[in-house]
């Protein structure tokens, strides 16, 4: 209902009358084909006689005079319009005009030639940089079906589309693997709670049970919140992701032989920093055409993440209890007081931020 109402109301706005510059945006409609890009750019007279210098931009709605004025036109927006597919940038020909001119635009039109039908087609466009308010709504589809409607301004001025090809599916699995690694080592937060979890130490079935748990628990929480089935606003999730590590930091110094809660902490635990990473696979952006994809590919690399410093992090903690165990009690000790006055700290600074 949104996207339909958001469309009416764009409807109404490009076919109202506008002898002024009433319209600030323009639409840009990608087709691609198997061997080709197909492209046309409606844009505003008032925003393309700005470009050319006119004084009379209801001059554009002549087909002869825009016929006249197009190569300058190309020469223009051209540069502007970047296009790549599989990161190697595409050459447009421009090859037409046409007049819209009951919307009082013209639209122009180019192709670009393809080796292949790529996996990802990169999009950026910076049209009229004149006017930080214009906008560009795109569409770009695959033959005849639709694959990505978004809008373009000065904000957020790129797009791209994972295509419905092998590579398009590899493209997605490896951006997505790496946007999760990537979080987990720049999220000091997750990774002080995993190192937290495994400061205790134990046989390589209680870590990998632990790390399971973990796993389990944030795989649920992470698939709800991304396709908006559960989603607790973050001003909730943050404080809670920070008092989890005070938590599993009080419980290590108060541990005691025989006296394991680690994988019942884990799992508890695991729900509410799955909201987390949830909140930034969002602001990544997934592709609305490979949701499952994209989601089980950054899930995949926050556990690589995970492993990585499991196996980094348990073979010097074991080492050190075989050699000192005085010494392993002291990093048990000191290393869990470190992670409660860490924790502390972020929840006392993201209760602030919340209650602004």
């Amino acid at each position: 209902m949104r996207r339909l109402a958001t469309a009416a109301l764009l409807v109404g706005l490009w076919l109202s009358p506008a002898s002024a510059h009433d319209a600030p945006y323009s639409f840009l409609d990608l087709r691609l084909r198997p061997t080709e890009l197909d492209g046309a750019l409606t844009a505003h007279v008032y925003d393309l006689a700005h470009e050319l210098g006119l004084a009379q931009p209801d001059s554009l709605l002549d087909s002869t005079r825009a016929a006249m004025l197009a190569p300058r036109l190309a020469g223009i927006l051209g540069p502007r319009l970047h296009l790549s597919a599989d990161g190697a940038p595409l050459r447009l020909r421009f090859s037409g005009t046409s007049i819209e001119r009951a919307h009082h635009g013209v639209t122009l039109r180019f192709t670009a030639a393809l080796a292949q039908r790529p996996g990802t087609l990169d999009l950026e466009a910076h049209l009229f940089p004149y006017d930080p308010q214009h906008e560009t709504y795109v569409n770009v589809y695959e033959g005849d079906s639709l694959r990505l409607q978004t809008l373009l301004d000065y904000k957020q001025d790129r797009a791209r589309l994972y295509t419905r090809t092998q590579q398009g599916r590899w493209a997605v699995i490896a951006t997505f693997l790496m946007a999760g690694v990537q979080h987990i080592f720049t999220g000091p937060d997750h990774v002080l709670f995993v190192i937290a979890l495994l400061l205790l130490g134990g046989g390589i079935a209680r870590l990998l049970k632990i790390v399971t748990a973990f796993t389990l628990a944030h795989s649920i929480t992470l698939a709800l919140a991304t396709l908006r089935i559960v989603d607790p606003p973050a001003r909730v999730i943050e404080p809670m992701i920070a008092l989890s590590i005070v938590l599993v930091g009080f419980d290590n110094l108060r541990a005691a032989p025989g006296r394991d809660h680690r994988t019942t902490l884990a799992f508890l635990f695991g729900l509410v920093h799955g909201f987390g990473f949830a909140s930034v696979l969002r602001e990544f952006g997934l592709p609305p055409s490979a949701v499952g994809w994209s989601l089980f590919s950054f899930n995949l690399g926050v556990e690589v993440g995970q492993a990585l410093i499991l196996t980094s992090i348990a073979p010097v903690l074991s080492l050190l209890r075989g050699r000192s165990p005085q010494m392993a009690a002291g990093v048990v000790r000191y290393g869990s007081f470190a992670v409660v006055l860490a924790g502390a700290y972020w929840l006392g600074e993201r209760l602030l931020l919340a209650a602004r």
